[in-house]
């Protein structure tokens, strides 16, 4: 089977499935159909399975473009899981969240499994891109597959390759960003590697499966450790009345031993506020604290807080409350110039600034109105931003710095700037937060 599925590969006949139709899953099915191969995208979800059929992007930072090219005979995509048996190899894209006690929850994977071991044939190769704890594709996936009675290495073939997807990123996309590949074992790490190859412009071979799970872990902690540094700087020299934007640039002017992170509202995103906390809970299994990762999370977790008692104390300055003041948060995707909302600070800012009876709207370009997440569902449309709209709020948050925004505009018309990017400069109204 192995000299089989390699000549699909090799000559392109290989059919690709993509389950899971998100931020990874879409450039990625994108990728590989660029490469020649027949793509199959699979999502639970029918609405994006139907605007794919009629060629519409609903990732708006990836271009209208993306989808309208693969329209044709080499693309497909469906809600039906039954029709995993028509891919030779499987890539899994789902999601990987946390529990409300910071727990794991494999759930998307454990029912991704449970639907590819239903379908699954001689032939198939099997990659897991989610990020996770080491062990989850040898201890997860596989089980359910030897369960068919078919045998790894020789039947089927497993491998897992980590997501570097950065959405909105200019210099870099899913075909140029390095692709580490580990298989469970030697065969599945070679067609794997194999198949990759045809997409990306370069594979990074490693030994196991364990090793590319452990090294997107680290990737993720050692962001985070970096923000929460920076941001713990950020509250003490604050205290101390030193700018940490100005410290940052200074800093970074050495060209060796440092990099720049900068602070912020707090952690948003798939991957920085969740990833590290995967090796947290099962280094536990193992008799282990993991005290920098845990120590990261909690003082990134305060920033929404920091930032909701900044914007109190400086509305006090000015003669106003935070119960009744009119609050305008610019920018409720996590990070600038894209709509990816996940796990936004945004979200708990304004929440929180409401729990504290404030009254509190949004503009985000790119964010025209809310929907139901896992945490959040705030019943909110973007307000429109004039000097008129600015004006008329006692304070305006800017909780992301996206580049539509005119920061003279917002400067010259805002009574109150609470600024947690340093988007607005120095002005006697602006207060850093």
């Amino acid at each position: 089977m192995t000299q089989e599925l390699s000549r699909k590969i090799a000559d392109g006949s290989a059919v690709v499935g993509i389950i899971g139709l998100g931020y990874v899953g879409l450039p990625l099915m994108a990728a590989f159909h660029r490469a020649g191969f027949k793509v199959i995208g699979y999502d639970v979800d029918p609405e994006k399975i139907t605007l794919l059929h009629k060629g519409e992007n609903y990732l708006k930072h990836l271009g209208a473009d993306l989808v309208k090219n693969m329209l044709g005979n080499r693309f497909d995509a469906t809600a039906d899981f039954a029709r995993l048996g028509e891919a030779d190899a499987i890539i899994i894209c789902v999601p990987t969240p946390l529990g409300h006690h910071l727990e794991p929850d494999l759930s998307y994977i454990e029912k991704t499994g449970d639907a590819i071991a239903k379908t699954l044939r001689p032939g198939q190769l099997i990659v897991l891109e989610s990020t996770t704890y080491p062990r989850t594709t040898r201890e997860v996936l596989v089980p359910r597959f030897e369960a068919k009675g078919l045998k790894l290495g020789t039947d089927f073939f497993v491998a897992f390759s980590p997501e570097r997807e950065d959405p909105g990123r200019k210099d870099h996309n899913t075909v140029t960003i390095p692709k580490l590949v580990g298989g469970i074992d030697a065969a599945s790490g070679k067609v794997a590697a194999e198949l990759y190859s045809k997409a990306i412009k370069q594979v990074i071979p490693v030994s196991t499966a364990e090793v590319a799970e452990a090294a997107k872990l680290l990737e993720n902690i050692y962001r985070s450790v970096n923000i929460a540094l920076v941001n713990e700087m950020k509250v003490v020299l604050d205290a101390m009345g030193i700018d940490i934007w100005e410290v940052v640039a200074a800093a970074k002017t050495k060209p060796f031993g440092f990099q720049a992170f900068y602070p912020g509202p707090g952690l948003g995103g798939h991957c920085i506020p969740i990833d590290p906390f995967y090796l947290t809970w099962k280094a536990r299994e193992y008799g282990h604290a993991t005290r920098f990762i845990e120590l990261a999370g909690e003082i990134n977790r305060k920033m929404p807080d920091y930032v909701v008692e900044k914007t109190m104390h400086a509305l006090n300055k000015h003669g106003k409350a935070i119960n009744g003041s009119k609050i305008l948060v610019l920018g409720l995707a996590y990070k600038p110039d894209v709509d990816d909302v996940r796990e936004s600070p945004s979200f708990e800012l304004i929440e929180k600034m409401e729990h504290m009876g404030a009254k509190v709207d949004y503009n985000d370009p790119h964010v025209p109105q809310t929907h139901k997440m896992r945490e959040h569902d705030l019943h909110m449309k973007s307000v429109p931003l004039s000097a008129a709209t600015l004006a008329g709020y006692d304070c305006v948050v800017v909780a992301t710095n996206h580049a539509a925004y005119d920061w003279d505009l917002v400067v010259k018309n805002a009574k109150l700037i609470v600024d947690t990017r340093n988007a607005c400069g120095k002005h006697t109204h602006v207060v850093k937060a």
